[in-house]
């Protein structure tokens, strides 16, 4: 009975913390997401300097 009644509290617990660690990894992607990008834009850039000579 006990067992019952715990998997039926479970969700209700789970989707509350689930929700907050979902802001949570969605902020933490969105981090490295915009610094992977700023990375990437900056080798293109020197990349396409070097091209042109002038590095």
């Amino acid at each position: 009975m006990t067992t019952k009644n715990w998997r039926a509290v479970m969700p209700k617990t789970a989707g509350i913390s689930s929700s907050a660690s979902q802001n949570s990894d969605t902020a933490q992607f969105v981090s490295i997401a915009l610094f992977s990008g700023v990375g990437l834009l900056a080798s293109l850039i020197v990349v396409l300097l070097r091209m042109h000579g002038v590095f």
